[in-house]
């Protein structure tokens, strides 16, 4: 099935429908790496966001249970330059359109990412939609111009855990391991060594020291680190009570909870 990028700024880009067939919108950003796209497709950080590859071919080694690093998938669509639609790999349990389709998520292929990438480079992140056609290009346009920007948005209480859950070995040192969209190779990695205490992204502080931990890690995650106020009181009371370490958005709510400030680049980093 044919379909569209639509981008805010009005550039359309043509291709082809795969995944699930339904128009989807958000924020249009590009990742550059030449593997691991099932890694990429099931980060919460994309919470929101139409993830661009620029590698040009996309679905070559399918999909597995191993190489996941969430419940489920919270981007909002995928593009890519060409999707392999015959893959091959001992460890293959569905491809990479049958996984899509069935976590409902839409995706486009046949479009010309290096020129999607060099557009997003030179004019910034913006909002889009893949559509399949036919379809009413000035109704979808409207459709995309409404959606809020991520800038403001609290995106951790979209995909934190919603319950307390432990890994690892029991007698070993404890690490509590805030979510704010945690992959799970982080935890995997982590629990090789420590016992490993998950929670939720607004969980208090008090709570948090009676748990006595070793140190605590402020995971990665997906919006605006400056609308996340609850996590910033939250850090600022343990800083001096415990070690501890963050990670891509908790490093940047660590900054905030020292006095810093953030804020948004042209493109992600």
């Amino acid at each position: 099935m044919n379909g569209i990028l639509y981008l805010e700024d009005g550039r359309i880009f043509q291709g082809r429908i795969f995944g699930e067939s339904k128009i989807t919108i958000g924020e249009v950003c590009f990742n550059t790496s030449m593997s691991g796209y099932q890694e990429i497709v099931t980060d919460p950080s994309y919470c929101g966001q139409i993830v661009c590859m620029s590698y040009p071919i996309i679905g070559n080694y399918g999909t597995n249970l191993e190489d996941v690093e969430s419940q489920r998938l919270f981007l909002s669509g995928f593009v890519v330059r060409e999707y392999c639609s015959h893959p091959a790999n001992q460890r293959m349990i569905h491809t990479l359109n049958d996984y899509l389709e069935k976590n409902r998520v839409t995706a486009i292929e046949g479009v010309d990412t290096r020129a999607l990438v060099r557009h997003i480079r030179e004019k910034g992140e913006m909002r889009g939609a893949i559509a399949p056609l036919p379809v009413d290009k000035t109704w979808l346009l409207d459709r995309i111009r409404d959606l809020p920007r991520l800038d403001g948005q609290d995106l951790a209480t979209k995909v934190t855990t919603r319950s307390v859950y432990s890994l690892g070995h029991r007698k070993r040192k404890r690490v509590i391991v805030y979510d704010f969209g945690v992959k799970r190779n982080i935890l995997r990695l982590l629990k090789e060594k420590v016992a490993v205490t998950v929670v939720p992204s607004d969980t208090s502080p008090e709570e948090i020291l009676r748990l006595k931990p070793a140190g605590v890690v402020l995971s990665n995650g997906p919006g605006d680190p400056a609308a996340v106020g609850y996590a910033i009181r939250n850090i600022r009371y343990l800083i001096g009570r415990c070690p501890i370490l963050g990670i891509c958005l908790g490093h940047q709510l660590l900054g905030l909870a020292l006095g810093g400030k953030t804020f948004r680049l042209k493109f992600g980093h």
